[in-house]
């Protein structure tokens, strides 16, 4: 559970991201990058025309994206929810090589879309509990995409960008905002749990992207706030291996380095960003 703390504590707590989102994993790109977890694509990864079409040229099959309510608060409440387990108990199936700002929400997306029956709870760890019923549209082994649910370039989805290779199970920071969100403001009143926030540094060129992911209310130790942000803070060096943290925006809004300010005054500050399996 985070606190407000006295300022010398505040600032041991959020300083980590000062390093950015560093780990190896950032310098990969989409379509070359070792996937989160080893998975060969499902056995009906043969989709139709009907399953490609892309009528508001988002760059995403309608097939692959949640139309319906319910499929959309199921989604958030999961993704939401597995990331800000990753603070409490992390699970194994998070690959250490993997952990960094980017690699938190594609593990979150990835696992949020699985089947989440007995055997997911057992795999997954034993703190995780149901907290909503399961995305119906489709998961990993019967969607249009297979596991490849990351897209990798600009343009309208074509039939043939499966094997173009525009879809990866891999995306970094600047990936996931470029290709895989869309912008929906800089007011964090329009945030809804499971948006991201994105921070770009240009002054470090090698890791300029930043991601966190919206929580809302927490499923855990919300406090009666409703600002809750998770996110990893990336390797710092080669003894480093960085960690997640779990933090209210009330609190970031005051870091001692104002470019890591969640506020629409700060430059540095993307904004809130939704991914576009949302529609």
């Amino acid at each position: 559970m985070l606190r407000l703390v006295r300022s010398g504590w505040l600032i041991l707590l959020l300083c980590a991201l000062l390093a950015g989102c560093r780990s190896e994993s950032e310098d990969r790109t989409g379509t070359e990058a070792t996937p989160d977890r080893a998975a060969a694509l499902p056995g009906n990864t043969s989709p139709t025309n009907a399953d490609l079409v892309d009528t508001d040229g988002d760059g995403f099959p309608e097939r692959a994206q949640l139309h319906s309510f319910q499929d959309r608060q199921s989604f958030r409440k999961w993704f939401a929810t597995i990331a800000e387990m990753q603070f409490y108990s992390p699970s194994d199936e998070w690959s250490q090589d993997q952990r960094d700002c980017a690699g938190l929400v594609r593990f979150s997306v990835r696992e949020a879309l699985r089947k989440h029956d007995r055997l997911w709870f057992k795999r997954i760890g034993a703190e995780y509990e149901p907290i909503a019923p399961d995305v119906k549209a489709f998961t990993l082994d019967n969607g249009p995409l297979g596991e490849r649910i990351f897209r990798s370039d600009f343009g309208a989805f074509r039939p043939d960008d499966l094997a173009q290779g525009k879809f990866s199970e891999f995306a970094d920071a600047r990936t996931l905002k470029n290709y895989n969100c869309a912008f929906v403001s800089r007011d964090r009143r329009q945030a809804q749990p499971g948006d991201l926030l994105f921070f770009h540094e240009p002054r470090n060129p090698r890791y300029p992207y930043h991601v966190m992911i919206f929580l809302g209310e927490a499923h855990r130790a919300s406090e009666g706030a409703a600002d809750w942000v998770v996110y990893h803070t990336g390797s710092s060096g080669a003894t480093e291996e960085g960690t997640v943290k779990k933090v209210r925006l009330a609190v970031l809004d005051h870091h001692p380095d104002a470019r890591w300010r969640p506020l629409e005054t700060n430059q540095n500050f993307l904004g809130f960003y939704r991914l576009k399996i949302l529609g």
